[in-house]
């Protein structure tokens, strides 16, 4: 059938599709009106004239008011095309029944499609016109707008199923015993009661970040990148939620909008979450699409965190007063509580092991069971300090085990009150403390051992408290200082002045025994000079060193002042003996020396004027180091730096040609048996280095270095010259043979270079050369 012939505009289409019409033949002649055409028009509910197919004949205004499309676009159209599609079939089940006289009328409630999308409710009452032989003529139905009362009744649908998730959730929260299983129960009774696609509960950790503890839906990215955003501070006193209707729209920071608008979220909304009278964390409420929040909605969110905030509480409660409860009972200490007239309402297995009586042996049994005779008088003041509240700390007493036997306890008692704040019992808490007696008196038997023992040192030994304020002295530091220190007056040191080794004189106050304090570390080779009030002077070496307790803090110090006036004494003496022996030795050297220059002038033998030369330049080398030793104030490790320049002075000096040396060295010391090895070998490689590096150019540089990496010593000498194979020359050269044969002395490893400049090395351990 043609759309224009039954009532469609010309040339236009319908904008709902036709469903169920028969198009084999046209519309029936249409009969008169059951309704006045003025009364049809002017009805305040929709009504439409159908015939047996149920194609609209008639429509008046607020039909098409209803469905939202003029009557043009709906004459000829099915009554089932302007139907939901769920609603569909009974509709034409009940509408077939009508058209075959099986029934007069009926009435259905179903959805109306809009042109716009939407839909409306209505009640629709059809019955049908026949003639006077019974056959159907047509149809009225009437169409009565209920979307208020479907409104209402699914508002009132929603607020049963709120009602019912809170039921739920009110109903398992008070056997929920951990927090995880609060959070599963609070997310599906939110996601029940709002309907809403995904949830997610966030509570501050310790360091006020807002964490995920419980989330449904969420992928892992989303939770990584929002995790810590909340609209609120964790000390804010009051929070009301937050809803974002439309998250395309709104004004989030632009990261944040991407990242949620990439999690498919189109709604959401933060939910205070309060516990014990403070904000402690959040429920967001999630909707795939823009969703409009109503106050209804955002109350039951709000109930829900009321719930889960007092059930947290709750576990948290429970669970202090579950580790209060096995603290009580299974603490080493005995705890036992009594009410006012001293009879035991609780006794702990701390109690049982302490006293030897069972917890079925002493409850209802007065406290005196435990007290010994001769300490019955303390039990009456005891209960007289509890009736007026006052606590007792620590009352050291005696009491009785079950054996007779008695023991020292460390006893604190405290008032136990009731809702009313009224004192009913007290608490006591006994401690075993006879290990503790004994071990005091063990340790003033140790201090006076101790005591004995720093008198009977032949040394100065005093004790400082952490302020420097002498707290203990020993008969010696009287006889170094020449004086009897005040105790709890004196500061720093016993003695009356002080100096510096030069005669300088040092400051009490930054004397070593208060830098060691100030400091918190023992100070060590220093060296002073202690002046008596006699005007003596005693040189010294203290050794102070700071006292810590248990917990790492100083607490004192202690020094001991070793007296070095015989070793100073037996140092000038010996300093003595060293320049005399570095007297003798410089002129045996420099003696030498002369008889091997004299005999190298006398002698007309070339190779006997090579082999004086070499060995006067050795000799020399070997005096350079032997003044750098016998220069040093230590006798044991010489200057590095005074070394290489004193080989490299000398060695110069027997240069016939202009050779520029440049040394450099690494602050430090080596010890006095690499010294000779050493000047020996930057002999020999200064004398190789001008006569092959610069040979016949008359002038050149040469650089020297002794220098420390990494624990190990090297010893290098560069030139100008084009270098050699030590492989090649090694059995021709006298010279690189004594070098070989030095490192290896030193325990070191000799190494020749040519590129790209030529380099010989010597790499050698300190620790290997001493």
């Amino acid at each position: 059938m043609d759309v224009e012939a039954i009532g469609a505009v010309p040339g236009r289409k319908s904008i709902l599709p036709i469903r169920g019409l028969a198009t084999e033949s046209a519309p029936p002649p249409r009969p008169s009106p059951l309704y006045p055409r003025t009364d049809f028009e002017h009805f305040g509910i929709g009504i439409v004239e159908t015939d047996a197919e149920g194609r609209l004949l008639r429509v008046n205004p607020k039909l098409c008011e209803m469905v939202g499309c003029p009557p043009a676009e709906l004459i000829g159209l099915c009554i089932f095309d302007l139907t939901h599609g769920d609603d569909v079939a009974p509709d034409r089940e009940q509408y077939r029944r009508l058209v075959a006289g099986e029934i007069d009328d009926y009435t259905v409630e179903k959805r109306f499609t809009r042109s716009d999308g939407s839909y409306i409710w209505a009640a629709v009452t059809a019955k049908a016109v026949r003639d006077a032989d019974g056959r159907f003529l047509y149809a009225v139905r009437v169409q009565q707008d209920i979307r208020p009362r479907k409104l209402a009744e699914q508002a009132l649908a929603r607020r049963m199923e709120e009602l019912g998730a809170l039921y739920a959730l009110t109903a398992d929260l008070q056997y929920a015993a951990a927090s995880d299983v609060v959070y599963d129960l609070a997310l599906g009774a939110i996601m029940s009661g709002l309907r809403c696609t995904r949830a997610a509960i966030l509570m501050f950790d310790s360091a006020d970040v807002m964490r995920f503890v419980g989330w449904r839906g969420l992928s892992d990215d989303y939770r990584r990148a929002v995790e810590g955003h909340t609209p609120w501070k964790a000390d804010a006193e009051s929070a009301s939620p937050v809803c974002i209707e439309d998250v395309a729209s709104s004004d989030l920071p632009p990261e944040l909008k991407r990242t949620v608008a990439a999690e498919g979220i189109g709604a959401l909304a933060f939910i205070p979450l309060w516990q014990g009278g403070r904000l402690r964390g959040k429920f967001m409420i999630y909707y795939d699409a823009p969703h409009q929040f109503s106050q209804a909605e955002l109350s039951f969110a709000l109930t829900v965190a009321g719930h889960v905030g007092f059930s947290l509480e709750r576990v948290r409660v429970d669970s202090a007063a579950r580790q209060l409860a096995a603290i009580v009972e299974f603490s080493d200490d005995a705890i036992v509580s009594k009410d006012l007239d001293g009879i035991i309402m609780t006794w702990n297995k701390g109690a049982e092991r302490l006293f030897g009586y069972s917890a079925a042996e002493a409850i209802g049994q007065p406290i005196t069971i435990i007290i010994p005779l001769d300490r019955l008088h303390e039990e009456p003041e005891i209960l007289a300090r509890i009736r007026r509240g006052e606590p007792i700390d620590h009352f050291e007493t005696v009491r009785r085990r079950k054996d007779g036997s008695t023991l020292d306890i460390s006893l604190t008692v405290s008032p136990i009150r009731n809702a009313r704040s009224e004192v009913v019992g007290a608490s006591k808490i006994a401690r075993d403390i006879s290990e503790r007696k004994a071990m005091d008196a063990k340790l003033r038997d140790n201090e006076r051992h101790l005591q004995e023992l720093l008198a009977a040192i032949p040394a100065a030994i005093y004790t400082t408290d952490a302020q420097g304020r002498i707290t203990y002295f020993n008969e010696a530091a009287v006889q170094l200082a020449g004086r009897t220190p005040k105790l709890g007056t004196d500061e720093w040191c016993v003695t009356w002045k002080l100096y510096w080794p030069d005669g300088t004189p040092l400051p009490h106050d930054q004397c070593p025994m208060a830098v060691a304090l100030k400091e918190g570390r023992p100070v060590r080779n220093a060296e002073a000079v202690a002046e008596r009030p006699d005007g003596t002077r005693v040189p010294f070496i203290p050794y102070p060193t700071p006292l810590r307790d248990a917990a790492g803090k100083v607490v004192g110090a202690i020094n001991m002042l070793v007296d070095v006036s015989e070793r100073k004494e037996a140092e000038t003496q010996q300093r003595v003996l060293l320049n005399e022996l570095n007297h003798r030795v410089k002129n045996n050297m420099q003696m030498l020396q002369s008889m091997l220059f004299t005999a190298a002038r006398q002698t007309r033998n070339e190779e006997a004027q090579k082999i004086l030369g070499e060995a006067s330049a050795r000799i020399s080398a070997m005096a350079a180091a032997q003044r750098v030793l016998y220069g040093a104030t230590g006798g044991t490790r010489f200057d590095v730096e005074d070394f290489v320049k004193a080989v490299c002075e000398t060695a110069q000096q027997t240069f016939n040609v202009d050779a520029k040396i440049i040394y450099e060295t690494d602050a430090g010391a080596l010890p006095n048996d690499a010294a000779m090895p050493l000047a020996l070998i930057l002999n020999e490689l200064l004398t190789n280095a001008v006569k092959h590096g610069i040979n016949g150019k008359g002038s050149g540089t040469i650089k020297v270095g002794l220098i420390e990496r990494d624990g190990s010593f090297q010893l290098y000498v560069e030139d100008e010259g084009p270098g050699f194979d030590l492989q090649g020359v090694r059995e021709h050269s006298s010279g690189l043979k004594l070098v070989q044969g030095l490192a290896r002395q030193l325990r070191g490893e000799f190494k020749v270079t040519a590129r790209p400049t030529s380099r010989c090395s010597v790499q050698f351990s300190q620790g290997d050369s001493l």
